[in-house]
């Protein structure tokens, strides 16, 4: 029996005359989790797309059970064994959940005068038998459009998991689950281990990685940095692979003095989403808010940000009461709102990285109705420099950029607004630890100047770390506030568990 299942050998890929990888070689045994880790832009997408078929390397060979494939489409991939889990959904929203699942390959009734008509009763069935497997409570009749992020991305799973590959690439397959469905998966990659299937593992929460993972390979800057075994590396080892240095005080809070209420919200509620929720918000604070999936948190401050309407309470932003009745009011109320979704509700991807960093201040760079472009690229560059957006020119599409620079992107759109308020639902999912960190200082610099945070987060570390104040949300209902000296992860969980949704604590 062969040592490896899979072997990438060698792997060089440019774009336009830039080196994103530079002969990667990445070798996985059959029935091991094999973590795939680096900064975003390291390469590590790039790599597993050119084994998927949707880019083919500039040189290099694929091996699969020790003999060279030429995999030139997706198609090719499944047909060798290999399957992916994408980092950004890719759900035919208009769908619903089978169809989804079972797109491009659909079960074909079988007898004379059948003619290739859909068993749409056996897509159902199989379907159903593995949501069962996987104890997902989803209606596979819903349409896509109408689920959650978290929802959407337990389909990809699972319709990765029905093709029966031997390697399956999970890029980021938990950024949008709760810890309940997080076991879950881990429970059916136990099991697919069992069965011999090798797993691909990327993933930025180092926790999950020395959790689930045998081996790690780490790039860095397109290379190839080293090889392990699990049980030779620590997080501090392991960081520094990743970016070349150590890295100090990964949560560097900063004390900072809080100042006056900003935004006060009283007895807020919206439908079914959330009841009656207070709080206050002060200049100088980082807020955090958790709560598992569901809790409400994310249309909280949808409502805050004008997005959606309370069907009852009111906002009050600098003492005075303020009808936040679309996104427009909360940015001239100098209110942000950095959105969970980045390519779905934060980016123009068609659009240059310039254009999106400039899309929330036009007015502030026209005369006339016209855009003053010199302006617009001092402005532009200002911000690439600030937040140190890897990109090769401002005039760059935004979907060229790796999630990080992406999410810089949406965050120096915000700041250009010079907002007073700024509002981060998930900021750093599906970003790097250095890029993360860039995030935790800017928003130590946030506060330092006399602004006040607000960060949803599903990290209880992260949390933890950054924030002066956290307030629990669960079923739509505040049911914990907690200060800094009293925080601890036993109390966000216990108040954010359904059972204590109907008490305020």
């Amino acid at each position: 029996m062969r040592e490896y299942i899979l072997e990438m050998k060698d792997i060089s890929k440019s774009f336009s005359k830039v080196k994103v990888l530079n002969q990667v070689s990445l070798k996985v045994r059959a029935g091991e989790v094999h973590a795939l880790v680096g900064e975003n832009g390291a390469g590590k997408s790039t790599l597993m797309k050119i084994l998927m078929g949707i880019y083919s390397a500039d040189s290099g060979e694929i091996l699969i059970d020790g003999k060279e494939v030429k995999i030139q489409n997706p198609k090719e991939a499944i047909s060798n064994g290999i399957s992916m889990i994408h980092q950004e959904l890719n759900s035919v929203l208009d769908m619903d959940v089978v169809e989804n699942i079972f797109i491009g390959r659909e079960i074909v009734r079988v007898g004379a005068g059948s003619l290739g008509v859909v068993d749409k009763k056996m897509q159902l069935r199989q379907t159903e038998e593995l949501f069962a497997r996987m104890g997902v409570s989803i209606n596979p009749k819903q349409l896509m459009r109408n689920l959650s992020v978290a929802q959407m991305q337990l389909v990809e799973i699972i319709k990765a998991i029905s093709l029966s590959s031997r390697v399956i690439i999970m890029d980021e397959p938990t950024s949008a689950l709760t810890g309940k469905e997080v076991k879950t998966l881990f429970e059916q990659i136990d099991r697919l281990k069992a069965q011999s299937v090798a797993i691909i593992y990327i993933s930025h929460r180092l926790d999950e990685i020395f959790q689930i993972a045998d081996r790690i390979t780490v790039l860095r800057d397109g290379e190839w940095i080293g090889t392990d075994e699990v049980a030779n590396l620590d997080s501090e080892k392991l960081i520094k692979m990743m970016v070349g240095r150590e890295i100090k005080e990964f949560f560097p809070k900063q004390t900072v003095p809080m100042g006056d209420v900003v935004l006060e919200v009283k007895n807020l509620s919206r439908g079914s989403h959330f009841q009656n929720i207070s709080f206050h918000l002060r200049a100088g604070e980082i807020l955090g808010i958790a709560g598992l999936v569901g809790a409400g948190r994310s249309e909280l401050v949808e409502c805050i940000f004008g997005l959606t309407r309370p069907t009852t309470g009111e906002i009050t932003i600098r003492g005075h009461r303020v009808d936040v009745r679309s996104p427009g009011v909360a940015i001239r109320n100098r209110v942000a709102l950095i959105t969970e979704d980045r390519k779905l509700t934060g980016l123009n991807l068609k659009a240059s990285v310039e254009h999106n960093i400039s899309l929330a201040e036009l007015t502030r760079l026209a005369r006339f109705g016209i855009i003053n472009d010199q302006r617009e690229g001092e402005v532009t560059e200002s911000y690439i420099d600030k937040l140190k957006i890897k990109t090769n020119s401002r005039k760059s599409l935004v979907a060229s950029l790796s999630g990080g620079n992406q999410q810089k992107v949406v965050v120096s759109k915000w700041l250009l607004a010079t907002p007073d308020i700024i509002i981060l639902d998930e900021p750093n999912r599906g970003i790097d630890v250095g890029a993360k960190r860039d995030i935790y200082l800017l928003m130590g610099d946030l506060v330092k100047a006399g602004k006040a945070v607000i960060m949803i987060s599903s990290e209880t570390l992260e949390l933890m770390g950054l924030a002066d104040r956290i307030l629990v949300l669960a079923a739509g209902r505040l049911t914990g506030e907690i200060d800094r000296p009293d925080f601890s992860q036993e109390s966000i969980m216990r108040y954010a568990s359904e059972f204590q949704s109907g008490n305020m604590v």
